[in-house]
C-alpha cells in the first residue's frame, strides 16, 4: 500500500482571503467542499508526479454550479466556486450540486508542454451510481473515480474548515506479475491475502476522524492509525515544495481571451458599458479595457490561439 498525507494551512487561508476581498466569503458547506478540493488535488498531484495541471471539477444542478480546484506540478494552488442560489447549513454534496442526478466530476490532466494537437486528458463519472444513488461526499465520489476509471483500489479522508484543508489518501500497489492491475497477461491473480491486507489497512484509515485530521501533524497520526503496521515515510516532491497559492491569470490571456469573444461582441459590451471589465474567480484581479484596448486587440496586436480555446 501507499500513502499520501497533506495538511494545507497557508495556501488554504490565501484562496479564502482572496475570495472574501473580492465576490464576499462563501458559505460554509462550499468553503469545506473547497477545501476538500484543494486537499484532493494536492494528494493526487502528489501521488502521480503530473508535470502539468491536475484539475478537478464538481459541477451540477444545485447551488454550487461550478466548484474548481487545480494543482500545478511545483504545488501551486488554485480554487474557486459558482454559487447561485440558496446554500443550507451543513448542505450535503447533493445539495450543493446534485439535486436532480445531474452532478459530474471531471479530473484533467493538462501537460506543461503539450505538443501540437495534443489534447488534455480528461475522465468524467456521475456523482449518482447507476443514476440513482447519490455519492454523499467527495471522498466517496473520488474512490468511485479511480476504481472505474483507473482499476486502482484507494481510500480517501478528507476533511476542511477556515484555517486548514487536509486529506489522507491509501491505495493498493499492483503485484510485480499480477493480473488486471499490473496490466500484464501472465494471468496470474494477486494473492487474496493482498486483498485482506488492503482492507484492513483502508479500515484504520477510515477511523481517522475529521478533528484529528484537521489538527493532528502527520507524525502523530501515523502513530495512531498504523502503530501495528509497518510504515515507511518516503520523501517526495511536497518534501521539499511546500503547497502554495498562486494564479496563473494575465492581461496577456484574457486579450485572447476577448479575442475569442470576437470584435463585434467586444463592441458591443463597450457600447453598453463604456469598457470590458474581466475579474478572475480564482484571484480577483480585475482587468479592464478601454476602447482603445479593444482596438489594439483586434488590430492585429493580440495573436490568437491556433485552436481558439483561450483558457483561463
Amino acid at each position: 500500500m501507499r500513502g499520501v498525507l497533506v495538511r494545507l494551512t497557508d495556501a488554504w487561508t490565501e484562496i479564502l482571503r482572496r475570495r472574501s476581498t473580492g465576490s464576499g466569503a462563501y458559505p460554509a458547506p462550499v468553503q469545506n467542499l473547497l477545501g476538500e478540493m484543494a486537499a484532493a488535488v494536492t494528494l493526487m498531484q502528489s501521488n502521480i508526479k503530473f508535470n502539468g495541471a491536475l484539475v478537478l471539477q464538481v459541477f451540477g444542478d444545485g447551488p454550487v454550479k461550478l466548484a474548481v480546484a487545480e494543482a500545478q506540478s511545483d504545488f501551486a494552488l488554485r480554487a474557486t466556486a459558482t454559487v447561485i442560489g440558496e446554500v443550507v447549513p451543513e448542505a450535503s454534496l447533493s445539495a450543493l450540486v446534485n439535486l436532480n442526478h445531474e452532478g459530474r466530476c471531471a479530473i484533467t490532466l493538462d501537460p506543461k508542454d503539450r505538443l501540437p494537437g495534443q489534447q488534455p486528458y480528461q475522465g468524467v463519472v456521475p456523482l449518482s451510481i447507476d443514476g440513482d444513488t447519490r455519492m454523499e461526499s467527495l471522498s466517496q465520489v473520488l474512490e468511485h473515480y479511480m476504481r472505474q476509471s483507473e482499476q486502482l483500489e484507494t481510500r480517501l479522508v478528507l476533511a476542511a474548515d477556515d484555517q486548514v484543508a487536509a486529506g489522507l489518501l491509501i491505495q493498493r500497489l499492483p503485484l510485480a506479475g499480477a493480473g488486471n492491475l499490473a496490466g500484464s497477461s501472465s494471468g496470474q491473480d494477486d494473492p487474496i491475502d493482498s486483498h485482506e491486507d488492503y482492507r484492513r489497512i483502508a479500515i484504520l484509515a477510515s477511523s481517522l476522524q475529521r478533528d484529528e485530521l484537521l489538527t493532528l501533524d502527520a507524525d502523530t497520526i501515523l502513530r495512531r492509525l498504523f502503530w501495528q503496521e509497518k510504515v515507511r515515510r518516503l520523501r517526495s516532491n511536497a518534501d521539499e515544495v511546500r503547497p502554495y497559492f498562486a494564479c496563473s491569470c494575465s492581461r496577456e490571456r484574457v486579450e485572447k481571451m476577448l479575442a475569442g469573444l470576437g470584435q463585434e461582441e467586444a463592441q458591443s459590451i463597450l457600447a453598453e458599458r463604456g469598457e470590458i471589465e474581466v475579474c478572475c474567480e480564482f484571484c480577483g484581479a480585475r482587468q479592464a479595457f478601454d476602447a482603445v484596448d479593444v482596438a489594439q486587440i483586434f488590430s492585429g496586436g493580440v495573436k490568437l490561439p491556433a485552436d481558439a480555446a483561450a483558457r483561463h
